[in-house]
């Protein structure tokens, strides 16, 4: 199984599994709320009762007078009873250092007077009245009193104690993902460097030895000039910069001016005699404009690209590669175009992605690889420009550009 489509997989499983539990919490809160809020309207419902009962039954004993006060004493929710008119006739549970005000006076019997606060009963009363209907309470005499209340502190913090829940564990599996991630990813880069530096110190001997053997073989058959000759040198000399390749992943790599027409050019032109012949590849574009490179691994930038393009065309085909300067922003742009099968548009980024593959033997590298070598080595880009499918794709490469010229066109 492709390990990227693998690991796409459980991360949407984990996600269901993170969404289950959210509802399921966000459900039972809201149960409890529910049962909460009407075990709190009983409260009030018994309270106003009780309210009713000392208005209409004055003449009660003591003891069913102290139970009554009782009763209504017990209720836990602010409440305020009105009568008819909307005036205010009695209150319960609201903040006593916002019920009253002390008024100003001078030092005589009014010192201390104190009365109601009209704005604050005004606000906590529309309050009420957004929350919950009224209880109603008729007296002996035709008379009406409505009772208001509004949510408990406990039911109101009860409300918004899941979603504070869920904030706080999304914030400590963000950070755990983003941690464990990181310490991921530096564990297979230790890996990938030293599997990299001792692949490149496994090849040297070889490689030296291959040399040693050419030279041999000019010398024996006097084939100094021979062309078959001359291909086994240069296909030795890339095993060289494949072993400097691997050599340098781990280090910060030396960047130098180069021509960056040349340096595409003299890959291309070993990169066509070890394709199809059924494939055209040509450069075209600014010849003179320079950026900061790193040959061995710039080159492998565009091997990397020029693979996927030839692997997508069938059978035969073009691949046109486009460098141009914008001189505004002191930008590099280099064009691959190939006529190949294209890429679907939802696959654009997915494309760049470690383990990422259409072929059934293909490790799914190459682009991930290219992206690394570009962004992190050369501070560029490197992104799908366009595709269609059946029609072909566009790699776009932005670099720096390290010195002006005015271009030169060819092609």
């Amino acid at each position: 199984m492709n390990p990227y489509q693998n690991s796409q997989r459980w991360k949407f499983l984990i996600l269901i599994f993170a969404a289950v539990i959210a509802i399921a919490s966000l459900w039972y809160t809201n149960y409890l709320v529910k049962a909460l809020a009407e075990s709190e309207r009983t409260r009030a419902q018994v309270w106003a009762l009780s309210t009713r009962n000392i208005f209409v039954m004055p003449d009660m004993n003591d003891d069913f007078i102290t139970y009554i006060y009782a009763v209504r004493d017990s209720l836990e929710v602010p409440a305020i009873i009105t009568d008819e008119s909307g005036n205010i006739q009695y209150t319960r549970g609201l903040d006593t250092t916002k019920t009253f005000v002390k008024v100003d006076a001078p030092l005589n019997a009014y010192l201390n007077t104190q009365k109601y606060d009209p704005k604050y009963f005004e606000n906590e009363l529309e309050q009420m009245k957004r929350q919950h209907e009224p209880i109603q309470i008729d007296l002996y005499d035709g008379e009406k009193l409505f009772v208001y209340y509004k949510d408990s502190l406990l039911l109101v913090q009860l409300r918004i104690f899941p979603y504070v829940q869920l904030t706080l564990i999304a914030l400590f599996l963000a950070i755990a993902y983003s941690v464990f991630n990181s310490i991921k990813k530096s564990e297979q880069n230790q890996v990938w460097v030293g599997l990299a530096k001792e692949t490149a110190h496994q090849l040297g001997t070889p490689i030296s030895s291959l040399m040693a053997w050419i030279e041999l073989m000019k010398e024996k058959f006097d084939a100094e000039n021979d062309p078959l000759i001359g291909e086994m040198e240069n296909d030795v000399h890339r095993l060289e910069i494949v072993a400097d390749r691997f050599s340098k992943i781990g280090s910060k790599p030396v960047l130098e001016n180069h021509v960056v027409y040349e340096v595409i050019k003299h890959f291309v032109d070993y990169f066509q005699k070890r394709t199809s012949d059924k494939i055209e590849i040509t450069v075209a574009g600014d010849t003179q404009v320079e950026a900061k490179l790193n040959v061995p691994l710039f080159d492998w930038v565009i091997e990397n690209i020029l693979k996927n393009a030839a692997n997508a065309i069938k059978a035969e085909g073009k691949i046109h590669i486009l460098i141009t300067e914008n001189l505004a922003k002191e930008q590099i742009f280099i064009d691959i175009s190939d006529t190949g099968k294209g890429i679907p548009k939802n696959k654009f980024e997915t494309v760049f992605q470690p383990g990422y593959t259409t072929r059934k033997r293909g490790w799914g590298l190459g682009l991930s690889l290219t992206r690394r070598m570009v962004e992190n080595y050369h501070n560029g880009q490197v992104f799908v420009k366009e595709s269609e499918l059946g029609k072909g794709t566009t790699f776009r490469i932005i670099l720096k550009s390290s010195l002006t010229y005015e271009p030169a066109k060819i092609g």
